[in-house]
């Protein structure tokens, strides 16, 4: 579904990825993970299209580098930043309508859909999104991006900052997405919940890709998560 082949992005003159190269398959969830500057939130930019790349950003077969955000979205890649940027003086409800693209086909999520898995949001539909606390902001920006009805979803750091039962139930609501056939990008530092949802895990490291394994041989190699992952 998306392949990333030899991928170096660019900070102005500072070179950040070198080579990068990986793919997330359709219907499974890839844990991206690394210290903080290992490269993990420049690589979803890149795809993206948010910053200077060169190498090839493949989505189902066509190569989307250089294309601009709006245009990513639209072909099915949906990416929830890791600054939430919800719209806060709009309510809950008119957030969630701004998500909507329109791409002229039915969509898998409706505002029944994000109330359902969210009681909370629907609680709080008509309130302004800037009053909302962290966690229910969280979760407006993935409910958000899921209205656009993505095919993958590219997701920076949702649990940072937030209660342990609410990390819990970001994983949960990930796992609601792969089985509804959406793949998933997961940018995280907290290894807990990315080993137990993710179905392979990359470890990130000054800009290159150092592992790529299942969970279960990330556990095993004491080596990889000594030298790129634990602080």
């Amino acid at each position: 579904m998306l392949r990333i082949h030899n991928l170096h992005a660019y900070y102005g003159k500072s070179h950040v990825l070198h080579g990068v190269t990986f793919d997330v398959r359709e219907g499974e969830i890839v844990a991206l993970l690394g210290r903080n500057g290992s490269g993990r939130s420049t690589t979803a930019k890149a795809i993206m299209g948010l910053v200077d790349c060169e190498g090839v950003i493949d989505w189902k077969g066509r190569d989307i580098r250089g294309h601009k955000p709006f245009e990513v979205a639209h072909l099915g890649i949906g990416y929830v930043p890791e600054s939430r940027d919800i719209f806060p003086k709009l309510t809950v409800h008119q957030n969630l309508m701004l998500g909507q693209k329109g791409r002229g086909k039915a969509s898998r999520w409706g505002f029944d859909d994000m109330y359902a898995m969210f009681p909370r949001l629907k609680e709080r539909q008509h309130t302004e999104a800037g009053v909302l606390s962290g966690g229910e902001q969280q979760m407006l920006t993935l409910c958000r991006t899921l209205m656009g009805d993505p095919d993958l979803v590219i997701i920076d750091e949702p649990t940072e900052g937030l209660a342990p039962k609410i990390v819990e139930l970001v994983g949960e609501y990930l796992q609601k997405l792969k089985a509804r056939g959406i793949s998933v990008l997961l940018i995280e530092q907290k290894l807990t919940i990315a080993m137990n949802i993710s179905d392979r895990a990359l470890v990130m490291g000054h800009g290159s890709i150092v592992f790529e394994g299942t969970p279960d041989s990330l556990r095993a190699d004491p080596y990889i998560r000594k030298e790129w992952l634990e602080v």
